[in-house]
C-alpha cells in the first residue's frame, strides 16, 4: 500500500542493496518499496552511517528536487548533539547581558539625544503685543488704586486673546482646593488668574519626611505656573488684603524692588477663597518659642534647628544636662501631623544618628508627644490610637495624654496633666525643640473678609452654603474653599423657611400647619438636596416620623417638625480640615464653573440674570470621607470607611504608594521614588543648609 506526501520521499525498507535495476521515475515502483517521512529517513540514517546507503535504490532521487531533499538529509544528519546544561545556561546568559547592554546603550544614547534637542542658540525674541492699559492701568475704586483690567500677558499668543473677555475668574492661594480647581476646570470658560504669596504647591501630608532628610524638598512642589498653563491662566505672586465686594474688586499688595508695598485693585465675576489657615496658638504663652510645620520655610527651619542641636551636643563645652536639654524633642499636639512628625524624627535618631554622631547623643535623646485628649489620633479608630501608642512605647517615644500646655519658655514648657483620680497635676519638661502642631485658625485676610460681612458670626473659618458660596456675599459671585472655610448646616432654620413658604402657597399659617407622612417625604426630599450631608440620618423615614409624632395623630405640627430638624442639624458635623476635603471641593467647584460657564449662553438668549444659577445646574457639594492613614514609624495605620488595620513596613509601602499616586505631577513621583531609594542606599543627609 502506497501513501503519498509532499514532503516524503521514495526509500527502500532497508538500506542494504537490493540488487534490483534502477526504475524510471515514471515507472510504478516496486512492491518492496515504500514513500518513507523525511523524520523517518533521517532515524534510519543515524543508525547506519550515509555512506552506507545505496542510493541506486532510490531512482527518483536523480531528479534535482528530490536531490535537495537527499542533501537535506545529509546536512541533518551532521547536527550535532544537544549542548550541556551548563554550556546552555552561560549561552543564554552571555546572550541576555547582550541584549541587556545594547538595550541600555540605546536609551543612554536616547536620553542624551532628546537632552540635546533640549537646548536652543536661537534668539526667541520676537514682538509682542502689550496693552496699553496692562502698562498704565487706570485708577479708581473707593481708594483710587489701579485696576488691573488687562494683564501685560493677555496678548501673548492667540489663545490668550481669545480668553480677554471671558468671565474673570480669580483664584487666591496655591494649595490642594485650588489646584483641584484648575485640573478640574475647561480651558477655555474662564479668563484665570492665581494670586498667591508662593509659587508653588506644596504636597503637606509628606512634610513631616522633609524634615528629617527621608525627602527633599524639591520633591514636594510643582509650579504652580506649569499647572496653571492648562487652563491658560495667569499667575501673580502678592498677596490679597481686602475685597470690595459692591464693586468686585480685590484688593492686592505686593513688595516693589525698594522694599516698598505696592497696592492695586483686581477686578472678578467670580472670587475663589482657597487661602489655607494658620496654626491655632490657644491662647498659650511663649508660642515665639515653638516651631510650626505648614510650609517650606517651616520645615527648612525644623530641619537646621535639628541639626544644630545635634552639632552642639557634640562640643565638649557642653555640660551633660545641657546636652539632655538640647537632645529632648517636644511635640505638642497628637493629631496626624504630630505623630508623624514624631515618628519621622524617632526614626532619622535611631537609624542615622550614629553613623556620623558619637553614640552617647543616642542614648540621652529624648522625644515627648503632648496630647489633651486621651489617646493620641483621637479622630482614628480607637484601635488604631492604642496601635500608635503601642508602637510609640515599643521605640521609647514618651506619649502624655490629658495634657494641656500652659507656657512655652526657651529651655522648658511647662504643662498641666490630669492624674488617675482626675487632680491636675503642673509639671515642667525641659527641650531644646518643641514643635507646635494643634489645629487651625484663620488667616488675617479671612479676618478681614469676616469682619467686613455681618452675616460672618463664625470666629474660625468663612462660613458656606452647601453650594460653597461665602455667606452674605452677592449670589454666586465669591466662592470658598478648604482650610479658610466651613460649610454651614442651619438645616432647621433653612427647612423652616421652605415649610413656611409651603404654608402660605397652601393659605395656611405656619405655625398651625399639620405636616402629613407623605407631605414630611417631601419635605424630606428637599433636606437632602439641599444638605447631602444629612441623607445618612433620614435613611428611616418612618421612624422619624413616628418618633417625633409624640401626640400619635399622624401628622406633624409646626414645633414637632422643628425639633426633629434640630436634632438632624446637631447630628451633622463640620468638615474636616484634610487635604481630601479641599481636594474635592475644588473638583466639585471646577465641574460646577464649567456647567455654568456652558448654561451661560442659554441663559443669556433667554434674560436670566439673577436666582440661584448654581442650584438649577449642578447639585449641592457632597463630601466623601475616603479615610485617613498616618505613619508612626517603619509601620501605619488606615482607618478607611469603617475598616481599620495596621502594619509594619508592608502597611508603610502601602501608605507610601497611597501619597504617591495622590501626587500632583509626574516629576515629584519620580523624584519622591528617587529619594526613597536614596535614603534605603546612602540614609538620611543629616546636614543644614
Amino acid at each position: 500500500m502506497l501513501r503519498r506526501s509532499p514532503t516524503r520521499v521514495l526509500a527502500p525498507l532497508s538500506t542494504e542493496w537490493s540488487g534490483r535495476p534502477s526504475v524510471s521515475v515514471k515507472h510504478q515502483p516496486p512492491s518492496s518499496l515504500r514513500f518513507l517521512s523525511t523524520s523517518r529517513c533521517l532515524a534510519e540514517l543515524n543508525h547506519k552511517p550515509i555512506s552506507f546507503v545505496r542510493w541506486k535504490a532510490i531512482p527518483h532521487l536523480r531528479q534535482p528536487s528530490l536531490r535537495s531533499h537527499a542533501r537535506a538529509i545529509q546536512d541533518a544528519a551532521k547536527i550535532p548533539k544537544k549542548r550541556g546544561r551548563v554550556v546552555r545556561f552561560f549561552y543564554r546568559f552571555f546572550a541576555y547581558t547582550g541584549f541587556f547592554i545594547l538595550f541600555s546603550g540605546g536609551l543612554v544614547v536616547a536620553f542624551f539625544a532628546f537632552d540635546a534637542s533640549t537646548y536652543r542658540e536661537d534668539l526667541s525674541l520676537s514682538d509682542i503685543p502689550v496693552s496699553l492699559s496692562a502698562l498704565e492701568p487706570r485708577r479708581g475704586g473707593p481708594k483710587n488704586l489701579p485696576i488691573a483690567e488687562v494683564l501685560v500677558d493677555d496678548d501673548d499668543c492667540e489663545a490668550m486673546q481669545k480668553q480677554k473677555n471671558k468671565p474673570k475668574l480669580v483664584i487666591l492661594g496655591s494649595g490642594w482646593g485650588s489646584v483641584a480647581l484648575l485640573k478640574t476646570l475647561n480651558p477655555d470658560d474662564y479668563h484665570v488668574t492665581i494670586v498667591s504669596p508662593v509659587n508653588y504647591f506644596l504636597f503637606t501630608p509628606m512634610l513631616p519626611s522633609a524634615t528629617v532628610g527621608t525627602l527633599e524638598l524639591r520633591s514636594l512642589v510643582e509650579p504652580i505656573r506649569r499647572i496653571a498653563q492648562k487652563v491658560r491662566g495667569h499667575f501673580m505672586k502678592a498677596e490679597a488684603v481686602g475685597v470690595e465686594f459692591s464693586e468686585r474688586l480685590l484688593e492686592i499688595r505686593q513688595k516693589d524692588a525698594n522694599g516698598i508695598d505696592q497696592h492695586f485693585y483686581l477686578p472678578y465675576d467670580k472670587l475663589v477663597i482657597g487661602v489655607g489657615s494658620t496654626t491655632n496658638p490657644h491662647g498659650v504663652k511663649g508660642l515665639e518659642n515653638c516651631c510650626f510645620l505648614k510650609s517650606v520655610e517651616d520645615a527648612r527651619y525644623i530641619r537646621n534647628k535639628l541639626c544644630l542641636n545635634l552639632e552642639q551636643a557634640c562640643l565638649p563645652t557642653t555640660s551633660d544636662e545641657e546636652r539632655r536639654r538640647l537632645l529632648s524633642f517636644v511635640i505638642s499636639g497628637g493629631g496626624p501631623t504630630g505623630v508623624e512628625f514624631a515618628a519621622e524624627l524617632f526614626d532619622m535618631l535611631n537609624e542615622d544618628l550614629g553613623r556620623s554622631f558619637p553614640k552617647i547623643l543616642r542614648n540621652e535623646i529624648s522625644v515627648h508627644v503632648i496630647q489633651s485628649r486621651g489617646h493620641i489620633l483621637n479622630t482614628y479608630d480607637e484601635a488604631l490610637s492604642k496601635y500608635a501608642e503601642a508602637r510609640f512605647a515599643h521605640d521609647q517615644v514618651e506619649v502624655l495624654t490629658n495634657s494641656r500646655v500652659k507656657e512655652v519658655l526657651p529651655d522648658k514648657i511647662i504643662f498641666t496633666q490630669k492624674g488617675e483620680n482626675g487632680e491636675t497635676v503642673t509639671k515642667e519638661l525641659p527641650h531644646g525643640f518643641c514643635l507646635w502642631s494643634t489645629g487651625v485658625s484663620q488667616t488675617d485676610f479671612c479676618k478681614t473678609v469676616s469682619d467686613s460681612i455681618p452675616t460672618q458670626t463664625n470666629k474660625h473659618a468663612l462660613e458656606t452654603d452647601t453650594h460653597l458660596r461665602l455667606n452674605g456675599t452677592p449670589l454666586g459671585s465669591v466662592y470658598a474653599i478648604g482650610d479658610c472655610s466651613t460649610v454651614q448646616n442651619n438645616v432647621a432654620d433653612n427647612l423652616m423657611h421652605f415649610l413656611s413658604r409651603l404654608a402660605y402657597e397652601k393659605g395656611k399659617d405656619p405655625k398651625t400647619m399639620q405636616i402629613s407622612f407623605s407631605e414630611w417625604r417631601s419635605v424630606a426630599k428637599e433636606v437632602k438636596k439641599r444638605f447631602p450631608q444629612a441623607a445618612d440620618h433620614l435613611r428611616r423615614l418612618d421612624r422619624l416620623f413616628e418618633e417625633y409624632d409624640k401626640d400619635h395623630n399622624g401628622t406633624l405640627d409646626f414645633g414637632e417638625m422643628h425639633e426633629l430638624l434640630a436634632q438632624i442639624d446637631n447630628r451633622l458635623t463640620s468638615l474636616p480640615a484634610t487635604a481630601q476635603r479641599a481636594h474635592q471641593q475644588g473638583q466639585y467647584l471646577g465641574k460646577k464653573l464649567s456647567k455654568l460657564a456652558a448654561a451661560a449662553p442659554g441663559m443669556l438668549a433667554n434674560e436670566i440674570f439673577d436666582g440661584d444659577l448654581d442650584a438649577a445646574v449642578y447639585k449641592a457639594f457632597e463630601y466623601h470621607h475616603l479615610g485617613s492613614l498616618a505613619y508612626v514609624g517603619n509601620a501605619a495605620v488606615f482607618d478607611i470607611n469603617g475598616l481599620s488595620f495596621s502594619g509594619g513596613l508592608l502597611a508603610v509601602y502601602l501608605w507610601r504608594s497611597v501619597y504617591f499616586a495622590q501626587s500632583v505631577s509626574l516629576r515629584t513621583r519620580i523624584l519622591l521614588a528617587m529619594d526613597w531609594s536614596k535614603r534605603a542606599l546612602f540614609g538620611r543627609d543629616i546636614m543644614d543648609f
